[in-house]
């Protein structure tokens, strides 16, 4: 079974290298991606099965650096290596912190956000950036540039599709009662909100913003995770394209607007679904104690006075 969970997660972090590598980009002769769905896989991985996983993430790391390179150095071998310990370092600074994988508290959004994201992922940032100087494929003074780019990206990997990854597992079909009309609505206003944002030149990104809030009041991570990461992809991809908002601008300056963009969708997407999940936990929580608490009373309250008794009707004769 673990030989499998293994191929598994090897072929499945591959092929998402492969799909980020569609829309890379070169900063300082360097090729980055704005998003980099291979770290959020990674994670959600060992949140699922544990460590145990690890060599599947090294193993897909190595695969996609030689087909990158065509070829494996040991300067590939210390990138995969990177890659391989920034998710596992993410992972138990989660668990040391208590992390739930069903991102129902408002503290395992944060936590997600700045231990599995923004912290975790500056290992492989550091790593990769850091071997491609040793090796005299960049020089010193490119070193930042190259270091931020990479960081955003992976950063963003896991900001973006670990939520989705974790949502799946507890995900069912709404029966066809439920809110099947309003969950086929924000999809539409979804895609059409993100091409609108996304590709006009009028800048009118601020349109995603209220889409998000609806997803994340309504549907929880279950509807706001995938308008994240639709909306990220369609940014990355007028990004890389030079249309809409970001058209007439450098390769730099794209990059910083694409992580500054899906930064704050995630954030807004994960930290809002979690405050609302949190909310209706505790109102439901609260429900059932009231519940509880009103049959304890009707428990213990007395009963009727039985006949007879000092409140009972009294038989018997009137005195004169």
């Amino acid at each position: 079974m673990l030989v499998l969970q293994i191929l598994g997660i090897t072929a499945v972090y591959y092929a998402s290298a492969q799909l980020g590598l569609l829309r890379q980009v070169e900063v300082q002769g360097s090729v980055v991606t704005p998003l980099w769905p291979p770290s959020g896989i990674a994670l959600a991985s060992l949140l699922y099965l544990g460590l145990r996983i690890w060599p599947a993430i090294a193993a897909g790391a190595l695969l996609t650096i030689m087909s990158i390179t065509d070829s494996l150095t040991l300067w590939g071998v210390a990138v995969a290596a990177g890659s391989t310990l920034a998710p596992v370092c993410s992972f138990l600074a989660l668990r040391a912190v208590g992390f739930r994988a069903q991102l129902d508290r408002l503290r395992d959004g944060v936590a997600l956000v700045f231990l599995g994201a923004l912290g975790g992922m500056v290992i492989s940032a550091t790593t990769g950036t850091g071997v491609q100087v040793l090796s005299g494929g960049q020089s010193a003074s490119q070193f930042w540039p190259v270091w931020a780019a990479w960081w955003a990206g992976d950063a963003m990997g896991v900001l973006m599709v670990t939520p989705l990854l974790l949502v799946l597992h507890k995900v069912r079909l709404p029966r066809m009662d439920d809110r099947w009309a309003e969950a086929l609505a924000l999809a539409v206003v979804a895609v059409t909100s993100a091409a609108i944002a996304t590709r006009s030149p009028l800048s009118m990104i601020y349109l995603l913003f209220p889409v998000l809030v609806w997803a994340a009041l309504r549907f929880q991570l279950a509807g706001s995770a995938p308008c994240a990461l639709l909306m990220s992809v369609m940014a990355i991809v007028a990004g890389t394209d030079g249309v809409g908002p970001f058209a007439d601008h450098s390769v730099l300056e794209v990059m910083l607007n694409l992580c500054i963009l899906n930064g704050c969708v995630a954030l807004t997407a994960l930290l809002l679904a979690a405050i609302v999940t949190e909310h209706n936990n505790i109102r439901h929580e609260t429900e059932l104690a009231c519940e509880e608490l009103a049959a304890l009373v009707e428990q213990l309250s007395p009963g009727p006075s039985p006949e007879g008794g000092p409140d009972g009707p009294r038989h018997g004769w009137d005195g004169a």
